[in-house]
């Protein structure tokens, strides 16, 4: 119901957050098995990095997600999920925005 609904959003002309903007899931998931994300994270189970679906859970609804996320991706980052790091990674910032805006859209 709620891809319908902004479907018919996007059709009329609205602005819409980066959650309504199309992904495209298969080159994403391809990236993130090629840059070994899958190593840490799973869709929807905890290894030692968050499910993908806790992460999109907990930045729901937040319009700067996409950005802030896409650098912690490139730069790394410690202790937003806990005491142990999330390296960098060497991914493009487009490649970056990519992977996040199809964890947030899970």
């Amino acid at each position: 119901m709620k891809k319908v609904v902004l479907s018919c959003l996007v059709a009329l002309g609205f602005g819409l957050s980066f959650q309504a903007q199309a992904v495209d899931a298969e080159k994403a998931q391809a990236l993130a098995q090629a840059k070994n994300c899958l190593a840490c994270h799973k869709i929807d189970i905890k290894i030692v990095g968050p499910s993908y679906k806790q992460v999109a859970e907990k930045y729901k609804g937040d319009a700067s997600a996409v950005d802030s996320l896409a650098k912690k991706v490139i730069k790394g980052t410690s202790g937003t999920w806990g005491n142990i790091p999330m390296p960098p990674n060497p991914v493009t910032a487009d490649e970056a925005k990519l992977l996040v805006q199809w964890i947030l859209s899970l």
